[in-house]
């Protein structure tokens, strides 16, 4: 996995205006090493609690938006938080991240920082927020309306039954009908049956 140390004067160019300073001073509060990684499909983000010799660690995926940057930066700074308060003594995401996530997260809506839509989708779930965020499905399409647009990528909920689209590292799949809350798709080479997520970002093939 590739990755880079994140100069703090470089921040701005990943996050949105208005929120540099304060995030400079959280990473500057409690010593972490910030890394920058490529995009990762199974995380947004991650952290390493502190060791011996070594800072607490973040690492955030580069290719996010903006908004999308902060919130997932946010996610794994909750983590720091509770950390500091309880150590290993509780569940990753239980009723005390929950409370840490939220806190920090409101303190940042208050400023203002995110756009209508993406600022209402929070504060609906403030008091509940998912324990990922790419398990919150709602928050994804809200935050994907400010993403670069770039050809031939969907949704797999936005193609039609039957349409064929390739994945990272080329897999290529034919999309089925919906079961409970995931897309059956068959891989085209093998006819293995994989679950897709609606939101799961895959290019179409023509």
């Amino acid at each position: 996995m590739s990755k880079k140390e994140a100069p703090l004067t470089e921040l701005g160019s990943f996050l949105p205006q208005g929120s540099v300073d304060e995030v400079i001073r959280f990473l500057h509060q409690y010593n972490v090493h910030l890394t920058i990684t490529r995009e990762r499909q199974s995380v947004l983000g991650d952290y390493r609690n502190k060791l011996v010799h070594k800072n607490h660690r973040i690492s955030v995926n580069g290719n996010l938006n903006k908004y999308s940057f902060l919130i997932t930066l946010l996610h794994e700074l909750a983590h720091l938080l509770t950390y500091e308060k309880y150590g290993h003594r509780i569940q990753p995401h239980g009723a005390p991240w929950k409370s840490e996530f939220s806190k920090i997260l409101s303190a940042f809506i208050a400023k203002k920082i995110f756009p209508d839509d993406i600022e209402h989708t929070l504060l609906r779930n403030l008091h509940n927020p998912a324990a990922s965020s790419c398990a919150d499905a709602h928050l994804i399409r809200v935050v994907r309306r400010y993403d670069e647009k770039k050809d031939g990528n969907h949704l797999v909920e936005e193609l039609s039954t039957g349409s064929i689209f390739k994945i990272k590292g080329e897999k290529i799949f034919k999309k089925g009908e919906m079961v409970r809350k995931r897309f059956k798709c068959v891989e085209v080479s093998t006819g293995k049956v994989y679950l897709f997520s609606p939101v799961y970002e895959v290019v179409l093939v023509n």
